[in-house]
């Protein structure tokens, strides 16, 4: 789809610009970032799970939500694709694609990779007077690897490293300013813990809890001013997890998560998009960017409460070959008021796994509603075994 737009209306439209923090005399507060999309849950089986990921059974998706999960996978190596026609309440061209994987070394370690792939879909670039400017395809990846290792039998950690890469306007003409694509590098450092349960009514019972904290890495910037550069999306996410094996044929696995964002909080009225060296955040490292989220809301304790993120999700599955799983999604409407209910379901087959997952609309109209993510997985433990017979 063509869009003709002013250029610097559409990169905010899709949720990044070069001074993005968004304020409001409302009652809104929203925290906004450059390069959301690495945020996004990529995989359908956490996004039946309303977007759960801490402290879930491992997958080859784990690179995602807490690479530290990978160090008690049982398999010895798996690949994922997931795809996700993205923000089609808005556009019918925005898609989200991830590659995934991993590669058990031994008993104790695993190293992993991924690749997201953002398209941004075609955009018809005009400048001010409307005057056509050419067609682009604005795209934005990033690639991860990472190493993940048990400490104990119950007790895991991971580390992880990602680079990213935006290009968002083509090397155009923003406000008379230069553009170029920006990048960033980051990392990733999780925790996950595991322990049996021993309930006299459940044939078997686990519990399991992760804490990872996601992109902590340097600010990103599209253009050749230094005091122009916009903090990554850094994120907390922590949750427990309790698995009830009910008998040898079903499952069920309950899971919460709580998500923050570790980047400063915008105080009403204080930024000038025009001129970014009055904006205080610019003067702010990254970590200590991280350390003043927890204490610098301008509605003090009450609004650091509403900037933390919780979903909750339940996963069933019979003889492991078919699940039905289903979540929620809550975030303030101070912070953006997303609130929408997921389902999904799950099935596996010989080598091969499908999942789907869609986000319900919740009676309010929403560019997510009806968003549809579709992964599939390849066992390659069961290949082998197949073959070696």
């Amino acid at each position: 789809m063509r869009k003709s737009i002013i250029l610097l209306f559409g990169i905010s439209l899709l949720f990044t610009s070069f001074k993005s923090y968004s304020q409001n005399y409302s009652g809104q507060n929203t925290i906004t970032t450059a390069v959301p999309f690495v945020n996004i849950g990529p995989d359908a089986r956490a996004g039946g799970m309303g977007e759960v990921g801490a402290a879930t059974e491992p997958d080859a998706a784990s690179m995602h939500w807490n690479p530290a999960k990978l160090a008690f996978i049982k398999d010895d190596y798996g690949i994922a694709i997931s795809y996700s026609p993205w923000l089609r309440g808005l556009v019918n061209d925005i898609d989200l694609s991830y590659l995934s994987g991993f590669v058990r070394l031994d008993d104790k370690s695993t190293i992993s990779a991924s690749l997201k792939f953002f398209s941004l879909g075609g955009i018809t670039f005009t400048d001010k007077e409307g005057l056509r400017i050419g067609e682009y395809k604005p795209n934005e990846f990033s690639v991860d690897a990472g190493y993940s290792r048990k400490f104990s039998p119950k007790f895991s950690g991971a580390v992880s490293a990602r680079f990213i890469y935006s290009n968002l306007t083509q090397g155009q003409f923003v406000e008379g300013v230069s553009t170029k694509p920006g990048t960033s590098v980051a990392a990733d450092i999780g925790l996950f813990y595991t322990n049996e349960l021993h309930i006299n009514w459940l044939e078997s019972s686990d519990i399991g809890f992760g804490f990872v904290i996601t992109n902590i890495g340097s600010k990103i910037s599209y253009s050749n001013d230094d005091l122009a550069k916009d903090f990554i999306p850094t994120n907390l996410r922590l949750g427990p997890s309790w698995l009830l094996g009910i008998d040898e044929y079903n499952t069920i696995k309950l899971s919460f998560d709580l998500n923050k964002l570790l980047v400063p909080t915008p105080s009403f009225g204080e930024v000038d998009s025009l001129n970014p060296q009055d904006d205080a955040a610019n003067t702010i490292g990254v970590i200590e960017g991280m350390i003043t989220s927890f204490y610098d809301a301008p509605g003090g304790f009450s609004e650091e409460m509403k900037e933390i993120i919780w979903t909750v999700g339940a996963e069933y599955w019979y003889d492991r070959q078919f699940g039905v799983r289903a979540g929620y999604f809550h975030e303030s409407n101070m912070k953006g008021g997303r609130k929408y209910f997921t389902f999904g379901v799950g099935f596996r087959y010989n080598v091969f796994g499908l999942d789907f997952s869609y986000i319900a609309p919740n009676g309010r109209h929403g560019p997510l509603d009806n968003t549809l993510r579709f992964t599939l997985t390849f066992d390659f433990n069961r290949f082998s075994n197949q073959a070696a017979d």
